[in-house]
């Protein structure tokens, strides 16, 4: 997506304060209390994420990110895009292949940024693994040969 400098003159003159994020290989313009469907991000609904990739805030351009800012986010939920239907086809050789794909999206509503913002995103908590008991470790089981045929004569 890229951003023109008409744009930019646009956005600089109006009063809403606005960042550019790059989050899944592509760069977002977002501003306070928009909602955006971006590539999955783990989290569950409710979760905060922090994106540190900020590439603009306001008026001022990173290079190539900007230092001590960050936006934050609210995981709203997560979902399927529509289907992308794949086509493909080469003239005269009786080839046509049709394949689908959906793409997993989170959706983000943008709750605040600025730099150096103190709130630390919640992750999510993966389970522990129990330690197993050494006496219930199973012992690899040993190799079976075969009985040799006799040859009778």
């Amino acid at each position: 997506m890229a951003i023109s400098v008409a744009t930019l003159r646009f956005h600089q003159d109006s009063e809403t304060m606005f960042a550019v994020i790059k989050t899944g290989g592509k760069q977002y313009r977002v501003s306070k209390d928009d909602v955006i469907a971006v590539e999955k991000l783990e989290g569950e609904a409710g979760s905060t994420i922090v994106f540190d990739d900020v590439l603009m805030l306001g008026g001022e351009v990173g290079a190539p990110r900007v230092t001590g800012a960050q936006v934050l986010a609210e995981v709203v939920r997560q979902f399927r895009d529509e289907k992308k239907i794949i086509f493909k086809k080469r003239r005269r050789k009786h080839y046509r292949r049709r394949n689908g794909h959906r793409q997993h999206l989170t959706l983000v509503k943008i709750t605040d940024m600025g730099m150096g913002l103190a709130a630390v995103a919640a992750k999510p908590a993966k389970a522990a693994a129990a330690p197993k008991a050494e006496g219930a470790a199973k012992k690899p089981a040993a190799k079976k040969t075969a009985a040799k045929k006799t040859a009778e004569a």
